[in-house]
């Protein structure tokens, strides 16, 4: 047995979370005191001593002068001399404005701020460049430790290990589902490529002869399957094809760190170690010599691994820099032109669209360690998420969109309800049975 799986540590071991009640009780009741303002004491005084006496011996009633300045006081304000009601209905027209009820305005948002679960992962690899964990359209969440892959299914929280690759090929350094969320390829330090079948647990072919040194990035784009290489080579591999390479792309000079395909399938967003963002575009690939980049963008000043294209607006690609540079930036990759940027503070990791909201999520590294929710086109701050102790590394979304799960050099991974789904969909919602601590 492997001596790290005999520890007192296991992956996915859940951690209890404690949520501290912010809601205080108040068992000190309000006392009435009444207002004495109005009374007369004088004429009280009097029918509790003389005017029991007086009425017993049929003596006419003694009327104080301020008794008298009361009850004629009273008249008056009520008006009896004319002898109308207090409370009458009067037909007044009232103003079409008041009629018509307020407009209702946007619920608030309410963003949770802490995780709702705590997952542990032992020995995970802390590096910048690998892309370690991703969450397929089944529902079953795949992360990388060291030489293994292990798979936890949302549906019944359940766990297992998919496989343990060789010493041969050293360890995992990238993973990425298909979109028919059964296959899930495997990047490995010795620049392989393995296909798996995960409802068969069955390895189905391995791609090589591409690389040269270990993919750290892969994307899927149908059957084609993108791979990013340390070697600063990008190839395009058609699965169904005994000769897998179909196009080559070149263009970054160090190792690539993400790999990104655009909604519409047509181009592909790729980040560099050194500094760079390319934009391909599929319709002018050629697999007899490389192709040349559509755009590319030198503004970042660090390694860039964030990459993410907006849902609901095409050409819009959001980059994210590391470590010296910090900045998240928006580009129109159909005219190649910078929209936005703005400098988070810290190391940017990944980043996440809504699908539902014109929002992002960011994952950063030293000094906060935190995830930041952004308003666009706005770049406003929305919210921090704390808890991690180390950088985020790795982030990934539920199928539906509205979990985020994030993975630290802290060895843990957490679960965030971030994002708000549609309106629609609230009484359908797919991932509500393992939502258990709030």
């Amino acid at each position: 047995m492997d001596s790290r799986l005999s520890s007192s540590r296991y992956p996915f071991q859940e951690r209890f979370i404690h949520h501290a009640n912010t809601s205080s009780q108040d068992n000190n009741l309000d006392r009435f005191i009444p207002n004495r303002s109005a009374m007369d004491f004088g004429y009280a005084h009097y029918m509790l001593t003389e005017g029991c006496k007086e009425k017993k011996n049929s003596v006419p009633e003694v009327i104080s002068p301020s008794r008298q300045l009361y009850r004629k006081r009273l008249a008056e304000a009520c008006n009896l001399n004319q002898r109308t009601r207090i409370l009458a209905f009067k037909n007044k027209l009232i103003p079409k404005q008041i009629l018509s009820p307020p407009p209702q305005s946007k619920p608030k948002r309410c963003i949770p701020k802490i995780c709702y679960r705590i997952l542990d992962l032992p020995d995970m690899i802390d590096h910048f460049s690998f892309n370690l964990l991703d969450w397929g359209t089944s529902n079953v969440l795949a992360i990388a430790l060291q030489d293994t892959v292990h798979l936890w299914d949302a549906n019944n929280s359940s766990t297992s290990e998919l496989v343990t690759v060789g010493e041969e090929h050293g360890h995992v350094t990238s993973l990425s589902w298909a979109p028919d969320g059964r296959h899930l390829a495997i990047g490995l330090n010795s620049s392989h490529v393995q296909i798996w079948d995960v409802a068969l647990t069955k390895k189905l072919r391995t791609l090589k002869g591409g690389h040269t040194a270990g993919v750290g990035s892969l994307a899927w784009n149908s059957h084609i399957l993108t791979t990013g290489g340390m070697d600063g080579k990008i190839l395009n591999n058609d699965v169904r094809l005994r000769s897998h390479i179909v196009q080559t792309y070149r263009g970054h000079t160090q190792q690539v760190c993400g790999l990104k395909w655009s909604p519409s399938r047509q181009q592909l967003a790729s980040g560099g170690s050194d500094n760079v963002v390319h934009i391909w575009d599929r319709s002018v690939a050629s697999s007899n010599s490389p192709t040349r980049w559509l755009h590319r963008f030198e503004e970042h000043t660090a390694a860039v691994k964030a990459l993410a294209w907006c849902p609901y607006q095409a050409n819009l690609l959001a980059s994210g820099g590391g470590d010296g540079d910090q900045c998240i930036k928006m580009w129109n990759t159909h005219t190649g032109t910078r929209l936005k940027s703005v400098d988070t503070g810290s190391p940017v990791c990944c980043v996440l669209w809504n699908k539902n909201e014109r929002e992002f999520l960011s994952s950063h590294g030293f000094p906060q360690n935190q995830l930041i929710l952004w308003k666009y086109p706005s770049m406003a701050k929305m919210a921090e998420l704390n808890g991690h102790t180390s950088r985020v590394l790795y982030m990934t979304q539920s199928p539906d969109g509205c979990t985020v799960v994030s993975a630290a050099a802290d060895e843990t991974l957490r679960f965030w309800s971030v994002f708000q789904g549609p309106a629609t969909d609230k009484d359908n919602e797919p991932f509500a049975n393992f939502n258990l601590i709030r």
